[in-house]
C-alpha cells in the first residue's frame, strides 16, 4: 500500500459538489475546450445546414439558372459531412478527457480507501455505491452536465446575431425563446430537482446496502429464519428507489414540453413577425423560409439542458457523497522523509518498545488504551491477554500504523515508529488479522500479494514454514488452487495459515498475530496456534488473543483489561498469583 498525500489540486472541503467535481477536471480544460468548440461547430453545422436548405427550397421556386444554386448544393453537402465529422470528434475528444478524469477520480478514492478510515466509516453496501455510481456521476457531470451548456451558449449567441442581422424582431424574438428554454425551464428543472436528486442517491445507497448485506448474510439468514424479512428489506429498497424514479422522470417530463411549447410559441411568433416584414417589403420571402426555419432549427441547442438540469440534483447529492469519502481526515499522518528503521533481530538487540499508550475513537468516547507499557525483546515471544473490548485489537491498529497514538510512544530501536513513514513501518512489522481477508483467486496469488515476484521455491518455503504445505500437495491443482471468494474452499485453519505464509513471505522482523484462533474448534486451534508460534520462531512476536491455548510456549505475558495492564509475568509466574489469569485457565 502506498502511502500518498492529497493532491494539491485537489478542490478544497466546503465548496458546492457540482464546482468540486468540475474542478476535478481542470488539468484536462483545454481538452474540454476542445470538446466544446467542436461540439459548437457541429451544431452550428446542423443549424447552417437547415439555413441553406430553407435558401436553397425557397431559391428553387423562383427558377433561377442552376448555376445560381450551385454554391448552396455544395455547401450543404459541405455542411452535412462537417456535421458528423465535428460531431464524432467532439464525442472523441470530450468523452477521452471525461473518462481519464473519471479514471483519476477512482485512483483517488481508492487511495483513500487505502488508508482503511472510510472502510471503517460506511457500510459496505453503501460503500460499493459511493465507489461505483457515485463515482460515476463525476463523468456524468462533465459530458452531460458540463458540455452540452457551453456549446448552447456558443451556438445560440451566433444564431441569434445571424437572425437579427436578417430581421431585428425576429432574432430578439429568438434570443428570449432560448433564454427561456436553455435558462429559465433548465432553472426551474434543477430547483425542483434537487431534493428528489438527493433522495434518489440516497435511495441507490440503501438498496445497495441492504442487497449486499442479503447476500453476504445469507447462510445466517437462512439459518435463523430472517431471510424474508432481508428479502422484503431489499423490495422496500427497491419500491423507494423507484418511486424516487417516477418523480424524475415527471421532471423530465416537464422539462420536455416546457421546451416544445416555447419552440412552437417563438417559430409561430417568428413567422408572424416575418410575413409582416414580407409585406411591409424590409425581408423577402426567401430571407422569411431562412428565418423561420433557422429559428426552428435553434431550438436543438437548448433541447437536452431541461433533463441535464432536472438530472443535476442526483448529481450533487452523489457529490457529496463521494467527498464524504475522500474528505475523511486520516487516522495516520506519515512523515515525509524516507528513513528507515533499524534492523529488527536477535543479533541487532533492537526491541519494540510501548510506553503510556493511550487512544480513543472520539473526543467523548471512553479510552480503547490507558497508559499501556509493553516491551518486546528481540525473538522473543510475547503475548497480550484479555477479554473482547480489552483494547487488544486497538493494539494491533496501532502496531500496523492503521491508528496513531492519541498519546504516548511505539518506539522501535528508540525512535517512535511515527518518524517512520508508513509502508517502511509495515515492512518491519506485519501480521495475521483476526478475520484475513482471502482473495477469490489462486493460492498461488494470494501468496504473491506479499511478494509478487515470488518464485515457487519461495512460496513452498513459506507454507512449510506454516505447516500448510502437505495439505496443498493433496489437492489436485496444488498451487493453481482456486480458494472461492472468501477462501470459503478452505477450513477455518488452513485460512489462518495461509495468512501466516503471506506474512511470512513479506520477510518482516516483528509478527503481530491477531486473535489468530478467531472462530475456530477447540481441536484446530490447538494445532493452528502451535504452528503458528512454530513459524513465529527466530521473529519478535506479539500474540494477541482472548485464549489461553499456547500461552505456556510464550516468553511473556501481559492480561489487559479496559485498556490497562492488570498482570506481567511468564505463564508459570501467571497461573502461581491470585488473578485474571489463574481464574481463566
Amino acid at each position: 500500500m502506498t502511502d500518498t498525500a492529497p493532491s494539491s489540486t485537489a478542490p478544497a472541503p466546503g465548496r458546492d459538489p457540482l464546482w468540486r467535481m468540475i474542478a476535478l477536471a481542470w488539468p484536462r480544460g483545454t481538452r474540454f475546450a476542445l470538446g466544446v468548440l467542436l461540439g459548437a461547430l457541429a451544431t452550428g453545422s446542423g443549424i447552417a445546414l437547415l439555413s441553406v436548405a430553407a435558401w436553397l427550397i425557397a431559391k428553387a421556386a423562383e427558377h433561377p439558372p442552376i448555376t445560381a444554386l450551385s454554391v448552396a448544393v455544395v455547401a450543404t453537402r459541405a455542411l452535412g459531412v462537417s456535421r458528423g465529422v465535428t460531431r464524432y470528434l467532439e464525442r472523441l475528444v470530450t468523452h477521452d478527457a471525461a473518462f481519464r478524469t473519471l479514471a483519476d477520480v477512482r485512483v483517488r478514492v481508492y487511495e483513500r480507501l487505502a488508508r482503511t478510515e472510510p472502510v471503517n466509516r460506511f457500510r459496505f453496501g453503501d460503500l460499493v455505491s459511493r465507489l461505483v455510481s457515485d463515482t460515476d456521476a463525476t463523468q456524468d457531470l462533465l459530458v452531460r452536465g458540463l458540455t452540452p451548456p457551453l456549446i448552447a451558449v456558443v451556438t445560440g449567441g451566433a444564431t441569434v446575431a445571424f437572425c437579427t442581422v436578417l430581421l431585428a424582431p425576429g432574432g430578439l424574438l429568438l434570443g428570449a425563446g432560448l433564454l427561456l428554454a436553455g435558462a429559465a425551464v433548465p432553472l426551474a428543472a434543477a430547483a425542483l430537482g434537487r431534493g428528489p436528486g438527493r433522495r434518489q442517491a440516497a435511495a441507490r445507497g440503501e438498496l445497495s446496502t441492504a442487497l449486499v448485506d442479503t447476500l453476504y448474510g445469507a447462510p445466517d439468514l437462512i439459518a435463523y429464519g430472517a431471510m424474508d424479512s432481508a428479502v422484503r428489506r431489499v423490495a422496500a429498497a427497491d419500491d423507494e428507489l423507484t418511486r424516487v424514479a417516477r418523480r424524475d422522470a415527471v421532471l423530465l417530463g416537464f422539462g420536455a414540453g416546457a421546451t416544445a411549447l416555447i419552440t412552437g410559441l417563438t417559430v409561430w411568433a417568428t413567422l408572424l413577425l416575418g410575413v409582416a416584414a414580407v409585406d411591409g417589403g424590409t425581408l423577402s420571402a426567401i430571407s422569411l423560409a431562412v428565418v423561420v426555419l433557422t429559428a426552428l432549427a435553434a431550438f436543438e441547442i437548448v433541447a437536452p439542458l431541461p433533463a441535464v438540469a432536472a438530472r443535476l440534483g442526483a448529481v450533487r447529492a452523489s457529490g457529496e457523497r463521494l467527498f464524504d469519502v475522500l474528505d475523511t481526515p486520516p487516522m495516520v499522518a506519515s512523515p515525509r522523509c524516507d528513513r528507515e528503521p533499524p534492523e529488527v533481530s536477535p543479533e541487532s538487540g533492537v526491541d519494540l518498545r510501548i510506553r503510556s499508550l493511550r487512544v480513543r475513537y472520539g473526543p467523548d468516547e471512553p479510552w480503547a488504551l490507558d497508559g499501556v507499557d509493553i516491551d518486546v525483546p528481540p525473538g522473543r515471544t510475547v503475548a497480550v491477554l484479555g477479554p473482547s473490548g480489552a483494547g487488544k485489537s486497538t493494539l494491533a491498529a496501532v502496531l500496523l500504523r492503521f491508528r496513531d497514538p492519541d498519546s504516548g510512544t511505539v518506539a522501535l530501536g528508540g525512535t517512535d515508529i511515527t518518524d517512520y513513514p508508513l509502508d517502511q513501518v509495515r515492512r518491519v512489522i506485519t501480521g495475521v488479522p483476526q478475520d484475513p481477508h482471502i482473495f477469490a483467486s489462486t493460492l498461488r496469488e494470494n501468496l504473491r500479494l506479499a511478494r509478487p515476484g515470488a518464485g515457487d521455491e519461495e512460496l513452498w518455503e513459506a507454507l512449510r514454514r506454516a505447516r500448510l504445505d502437505h495439505e496443498i500437495e493433496a489437492m489436485p491443482d496444488g498451487l493453481d488452487t482456486e480458494v472461492g471468494a472468501h477462501g470459503m474452499r478452505l477450513s477455518g485453519g488452513m485460512r489462518q495459515r495461509l495468512a501466516l505464509a503471506r506474512a511470512l513471505l513479506a520477510s518482516p522482523r516483528i509478527l503481530v498475530l491477531d486473535e489468530p484462533t478467531a472462530h475456530l474448534d477447540p481441536d484446530t486451534r490447538d494445532a493452528v496456534v502451535a504452528d503458528l508460534l512454530a513459524a513465529a520462531e527466530g521473529y519478535s512476536t506479539l500474540l494477541i488473543t482472548h485464549d489461553l491455548a499456547g500461552l505456556d510456549r510464550v516468553d511473556d505475558i501481559y492480561v489487559v483489561a479496559d485498556g490497562r495492564i492488570l498482570q506481567h509475568g511468564s505463564h508459570e509466574e501467571l497461573a502461581a498469583e491470585e488473578g485474571w489469569y489463574r481464574d481463566a485457565l
